[in-house]
């Protein structure tokens, strides 16, 4: 039974390693350090928060990880907004809004595999239905931030954080074109694994040719993750590399397990039919909803809340549903659980307190924003069944 639901991610699981590389070789290439420097140039006091959470929805959709952006562009942030004299409780707040805007929605992202693994939808075709789900909420949440950072006096903001970066790395705009690999292929609807290996392939060019990087050292980078020779910034870049992978790995094999031993063992029948209940009475939605509630809150994870999620619910809707009510839940809801490794990790990254949670709109706007609608498409359908009762009953008459 454990392997019979160990298959269902067998795919995702040489993804990972992929993604893996892709990040100790887009830090030692110079694409993040590239991206860091020049869009924290652009901050300004007024729109701090809103940059703070654009800048970090940028690097997390073309990182697709929602620690790596973190622990780079969120510290980044995080120690401006202590220059400037700002709320760092509204600060990691956006920083957290925009770290799990790519993790949802990054075709790098290993949510986003694992949720089209689990439900075998395309992973193309999820992404653009997540952007539409999420598209009030994500102005709703660029209009907060810029509210908090017009109502908040702020300091100057000193060039001196990026030097290293500029010291560090030959930050030339070619170092973009793996990025860019990433997105067109993306957009062109490539096989996942294509666009990985390609953009590997043009890191791995950049590291030799532009960084000077060793071959040697290059093939221990892909193993054993980047770590800059600088000191300033080894507690900003270190990392990557396929060791980087294996915990998640072991997390996602571990936990997709007990899909198998669910099904095999028929554990989870009585709650299924309780949740079949629930909803036909506030919609397959929010039975889902509230059925993610419940398994961030007890799994601790993101990877078995997903799971737990998906097996509860996929007799109520269509796969396709399920998979984007998956993002729109589970995935976005972990972070907000406190002791849930999801949110604790990168909130320990950038040095916020569990304070910041509720300050991440983002993530707690999405469902609601997508509760109500399907309220009100429940709403609607039911007026229109009824009035159809209504013609029956008097062309009856």
């Amino acid at each position: 039974m454990s392997l019979q639901g160990l298959k269902t991610v067998g795919n995702i699981l040489f993804l990972f390693v992929l993604i893996g590389m892709i990040t100790a070789l887009w830090r030692a290439c110079g694409t993040i350090p590239f991206l860091i420097y020049y869009a924290s140039g652009l901050i300004s006091p007024a729109a701090f928060f809103l940059l703070a959470f654009l800048l970090n929805c940028l690097v997390s959709y073309l990182t697709g990880t929602s620690f790596g952006t973190a622990a780079t562009m969120g510290v980044i942030c995080m120690s401006v907004a202590q220059a400037m004299g700002l709320s760092l409780v509204l600060a990691a707040g956006a920083i957290l809004s925009g770290v799990f805007f790519g993790d949802r929605c990054s075709p790098m992202s290993t949510s986003a595999l694992l949720v089209a693994a689990l439900t075998r939808t395309d992973i193309f075709r999820n992404l653009t239905l997540m952007m539409k789900t999420a598209a009030v909420p994500f102005a709703l949440t660029c209009g907060a931030c810029l509210c908090f950072g017009l109502r908040q006096a702020a300091g100057t903001f000193s060039q001196d954080l990026l030097e290293p970066f500029a010291q560090g790395f030959r930050l030339h705009w070619i170092t973009l074109l793996p990025a860019v690999v990433i997105v067109v292929l993306s957009l062109a609807k490539c096989s996942v694994r294509l666009t990985m290996l390609l953009s590997i392939l043009c890191s791995g060019a950049l590291c030799l040719v532009l960084q000077g990087i060793p071959v040697s050292e290059l093939g221990r980078m892909l193993l054993l993750g980047y770590t800059p020779q600088l000191p300033e910034l080894q507690s900003l870049l270190s990392g990557g590399g396929v060791i980087s992978m294996v915990k998640p790995l072991c997390i996602v094999s571990i936990s997709s397990t007990y899909s198998g031993l669910f099904e095999g063992t028929g554990i989870l029948d009585g709650m299924k039919t309780a949740v079949s209940r629930l909803a036909k009475r506030i919609t397959p939605f929010g039975s889902l909803l509230a059925v993610s509630v419940g398994t961030c809150v007890i799994s601790c994870n993101q990877t078995l809340a997903i799971m737990l999620s998906h097996a509860l619910c996929r007799e109520n809707q269509p796969t396709q549903d399920l998979a984007i009510g998956l993002e729109d839940t589970a995935v976005v809801l972990a972070p907000l659980v406190p002791w849930s490794i999801a949110g604790a990790v990168p909130l320990a990254s950038i040095g916020a307190p569990t304070a910041a949670l509720p300050a991440a709109c983002y993530l707690w706007l999405i469902p609601l924003w997508n509760l109500l609608v399907s309220l009100a498409r429940d709403r609607s359908q039911q007026k229109k069944g009824d009035q159809g009762k209504g013609d029956g009953a008097e062309d009856g008459a």
